[in-house]
């Protein structure tokens, strides 16, 4: 049953959409420096934060025309204190910043701000709010905070001298013209970042409530955690996987004939298969972070949704596919080979190090493949993904490698090779081969070329998995199989396996929902034939034209909008509920979402009769007319595109800039229920759906 858990196995490999999170801010301490204060003099208020790990805070010492929000502080007018100078971050950060084409400098683990202040009374209280954006790379998203601050004092009366008390009332009213400009400033700036309407609904939800906790995403904080060990679980197996390919598994031996032969000691021995393993996954770590050095994460928007990544990614995985079923073999230059094989014969840790990477080149015919699908699945602007994914492929190539060097008697117990192995590698080619046309279809419906429908799709994958399983009955063979007399139980399980698929897809061709696949297969509103009919978003009026309509689409026949105005006018003309759909073409999640809970009969009836939906595409790259550009107070940038605004919206309007968003406004446009992210829980989904018609229901 070795191949037959590498179909799961490479299925699995390829889920590698991290899920979205909640987003929590940072812990944050304030404090009075000195300890002693006195009215009249300087003091310096303290903020200091834990940021969560994978985020950083934007400092605000930086070009604020650049496009990152400056981190600032807004007091609030009081007779107990005034500021007395620019806020001061401590020792940032400094990088280049590639998306915003400038010098930026942050905090990461932890952060420090200062902000001078005059006491002017004994006792008091210095009030007023932190503004600041938090990003992370991993997530690709960005979330603004106002963190409340609040402290009181006792302060020592001012000194008696004279000369002392002169001496501060040049300062003070050297420093309150400045103060009250940058407060003043910093208040309006701070009152355009947020819509007002969605500050009234957090003040009713709860006084104590912060903003950010009405607007926040649903999610779970370990969520990220999650989907990072999930990843390297699934790279772990790959490289489990890769260990019985004929390029590798031969290896073995040769490995244990290396160390037993030169070995004077077994403790000698175990040290140099210690340094043989940790040199194997050190290798592999490199690579990782190589990757991981050239992305950025404006980097990931484009990788995700740009034809000329998509189109690469999917000419490349046609290269691995037909390299595993023969046509050809990838190699590297026997001249580089053949100069580290020679290093690794010189002896010592050195020549153990070499023979390591040796072992990384030869099979490379076999593993490129594999490790290429691992780099492409942690690509989009991650920095620690790609370096913890190729870590945990190391890891698994590099253990069994050691064991065996450590314990060579184990060797008797591995099966002999043979054409099993050539077998596990064409299986792994028609399951690249599938899999390419993923990356095809992103760019399909991004552009909207109309070449890979959702029908179009299935049918290619039903072809490509027919013949996988006539190869595995053996009724096809490719250049380098052996001949087959007969065949094995286990092959003719997968065999079955393979069919039961192929027959579960072809409903599909007629529009059946195949939820288990929901994130691979293009949506159901690009099919071009159902029985029933009803794929294609419908109108609320037969009069009234959809804007967008023509090139957009909402599964599952319910009616909807794809522009926000129109929608919200619908909805006031109806009575009923603006229910918001942030999407995206290349959202798996979003498909998932559809697939799985939209398709309830429940939730589909709530959906059809209760709300008007409105989709907003974040990566739809229709170019609107000029007149209708604008230049974002978000990050300063003309939006030009649908898809742009879109997204420009949700971050301004919701603080959130992850796909699947759903939000339900009444028609003031305020919120009638928490925000909700990706969650396939059909019973929460209709509470969500129901809270909030209730609420609509009692204004």
């Amino acid at each position: 049953m070795k191949t037959g858990s590498l179909i799961l196995l490479v299925f699995l490999l390829n889920s590698f959409l991290a899920q979205a999170q909640l987003v929590k801010p940072p812990k944050w301490t304030f404090r009075l420096e000195p300890s002693e204060l006195h009215v009249g003099e300087k003091a310096t208020l303290v903020m200091e934060a834990e940021i969560p790990m994978g985020w950083y805070v934007y400092s605000n010492d930086f070009d604020k025309d650049l496009g990152p929000l400056l981190t600032q502080f807004v007091a609030q007018n009081s007779s107990d204190y005034e500021v007395a100078g620019p806020l001061k971050a401590i020792n940032p950060k400094k990088k280049y910043d590639e998306t915003w084409e400038g010098d930026v400098t942050y905090f990461m683990g932890k952060g420090r701000f200062e902000q001078p202040v005059v006491l002017k009374s004994t006792s008091g209280s210095l009030i007023g709010s932190l503004q600041y954006q938090m990003c992370s790379d991993i997530l690709m998203k960005c979330v603004d905070f106002d963190e409340d601050v609040e402290i009181s004092f006792k302060a020592n009366p001012a000194k008696a001298s004279p000369q002392e008390s002169k001496s501060v009332a040049p300062e003070e009213a050297e420093t309150s013209p400045f103060t009250l400009a940058e407060t003043e400033e910093a208040e309006n700036n701070a009152e355009s970042l947020l819509d007002s309407n969605v500050r009234e609904v957090a003040e009713q939800a709860n006084e104590e409530s912060k903003i950010e906790d009405v607007l926040v995403n649903d999610f779970t904080a370990e969520g990220e955690t999650e989907s990072l060990w999930g990843f390297m679980v699934l790279a772990f197996l790959a490289g489990l996987a890769a260990l019985i390919t004929p390029c590798v598994f031969p290896m073995i031996p040769m490995t244990v004939s290396f160390f037993t032969g030169r070995s004077k000691s077994r403790a000698q021995g175990i040290r140099q298969a210690f340094v043989y393993g940790i040199s194997i996954i050190a290798i592999y770590t490199v690579a990782g972070t190589a990757v991981a050095a050239i992305q950025g994460p404006e980097f990931a928007n484009w990788l995700a949704t740009h034809w000329i990544p998509n189109v690469f990614f999917f000419l490349i995985f046609i290269v691995f596919a037909l390299a595993f079923l023969g046509m050809f073999e990838l190699t590297l230059p026997s001249r580089l080979v053949n100069k580290i094989d020679a290093k690794a014969e010189k002896g010592g840790l050195g020549g153990v190090f070499f023979m390591a990477f040796t072992l990384v080149l030869v099979s490379f015919s076999c593993t490129g493949p594999i490790v290429g699908s691992i780099l492409i699945s942690s690509a989009g602007g991650e920095l620690v993904k790609p370096v913890l994914g190729m870590f945990a492929f190391g890891l698994a190539f590099a253990i069994p490698f050691t064991l065996f060097a450590i314990f060579p008697e184990w060797m008797q117990r591995l099966p002999k090779s043979g054409g099993w192995l050539n077998s596990v590698k064409v299986v792994l080619g028609f399951l690249e081969l599938a899999l390419a046309f993923k990356f095809l279809s992103i760019a399909d419906l991004v552009y909207h070329w109309g070449i890979l429908d959702r029908d179009i799709f299935l049918a290619i994958w039903i072809v490509i998995f027919s013949a996988l399983g006539f190869y595995l009955l053996g009724k096809i063979r490719l250049p380098h199989d052996s001949k087959l007399e007969n065949i094995g139980v286990p092959r003719l399980l997968l065999a079955l396996l393979t069919f039961t698929f192929v027959v579960h897809m072809i409903p599909g061709l007629w529009g059946a929902p195949l939820k288990i696949l929901s994130g691979y297969l293009p949506p159901i509103t690009t099919q071009q034939f159902t029985i029933e009919g009803a794929v294609s978003s419908e109108q609320r009026s037969s009069s009234e034209s959809v804007k967008y309509g023509d090139i957009l689409k909402i599964p599952h026949g319910i009616p909807g909008y794809f522009d926000y105005e129109q929608a919200l006018a619908a909805a006031k003309k109806e009575g009923k509920p603006l229910l918001i759909d942030f999407t995206g073409h290349g959202c798996v999640n979003c498909r998932k979402m559809e697939e799985n809970v939209w398709v309830d009969p429940q939730v589909l009836k709530r959906l059809k009769e209760d709300f008007v939906m409105v989709a907003l595409y974040i990566d739809e790259r229709l170019e609107l007319p000029e007149n209708e550009w604008y230049t974002s107070s978000y990050d300063g940038k003309v939006k030009k595109t649908l898809g742009k605004q879109n997204a420009d919206f949700q971050i301004t309007r919701f603080n959130n800039n992850a796909q699947p968003y759903y939000i339900i406004l009444d028609h003031q446009e305020q919120l009638l229920a928490k925000p909700r992210g990706y969650n396939t829980d059909v019973a929460e989904f209709i509470d969500f759906l129901d809270g909030a018609k209730k609420k609509f229901k009692e204004k």
